[in-house]
């Protein structure tokens, strides 16, 4: 039996993907941290709460979204893979309303990744018969134009449209991005801008091509690559963790 080296990862398997993923996931797990902190712990960071702490929070979720529609070709069973990552956003939305209901997340990016997949697998037949370059511009340049959803408007360039305000009726309009008054959640990733990026990542696989992606199947950090390949699991623990380990460690210091 072949004993794999530390650098070189399961046959088939795109290492450098599941690494970039674990990379994105200690981000986002430094993030959350720090939201732990200001906001549940009582610190003060002003920085936290301006473009910097923003321009921190997209790129994780950027990277994550991209990661996650450019990897779905790569599997064989994308609406298997929906509807656990679905599950998964529900168990969110159910916890958080039960135990930290002034912190709810409804509609957060696991419920848009399950989504995202379970649209994509349906809609894989007539994704496949459009060019790749051309799916590529045109999500991104979607993804551009309905990035402002929530703030009401669409845009592209010198181009803008007002969106009518009786798009912005309830709970099933906030799932796509048309948010009611009074709605909130600490965690909103609505289909619309975000399934655009989803299929940007998605086409940008194909343009890539598997013969370019050669490169990726190489390992440089392993333990990385371990997060990465449970990405899932870790997503749903690390917020109770993180809490707990703050909680503990607050303790200590008081004594």
């Amino acid at each position: 039996m072949d004993i794999p080296s530390k650098n070189k990862p399961a046959a088939g398997r795109y290492a450098l993907l599941d690494e970039l993923r674990g990379l994105d996931l200690l981000s986002m797990i430094g993030y959350h941290a720090c939201w732990d902190l200001i906001f549940l712990f009582g610190m003060s960071a002003a920085w936290y709460t301006g473009w910097q702490g923003h321009l921190w929070q997209q790129s994780i979720c950027w990277v994550f979204i991209l990661l996650s529609g450019f990897c779905l070709p790569l599997g064989h069973r994308p609406l298997r893979r929906g509807l656990i990552v679905s599950g998964a956003g529900v168990l969110v939305t159910v916890v958080t309303l039960l135990f930290m209901p002034e912190d709810r997340v409804v509609f957060g990016v696991l419920t848009l990744l399950g989504a995202a997949m379970l649209i994509t697998g349906l809609l894989q037949p007539l994704l496949q018969k459009i060019p790749a370059w051309a799916g590529l511009v045109v999500s991104l340049l979607l993804f551009a134009a309905t990035y402002h959803t929530q703030d009401g408007f669409w845009q592209l360039g010198p181009w803008q449209m007002l969106l009518p305000g009786a798009w912005y009726a309830n709970l099933f309009t906030a799932f796509f991005g048309f948010f009611p008054r009074g709605f909130f959640s600490t965690d909103y990733f609505p289909l619309l801008p975000w399934l655009f990026l989803f299929w940007a990542g998605y086409f940008l696989h194909f343009c890539m091509g598997r013969a370019r992606m050669e490169p990726l199947h190489r390992s440089v950090c392993a333990p990385l690559g371990w997060l990465g390949r449970h990405s899932l699991v870790i997503y749903l623990l690390h917020q109770p963790v993180i809490y707990g380990a703050l909680l503990l460690l607050f303790h200590v210091f008081e004594q």
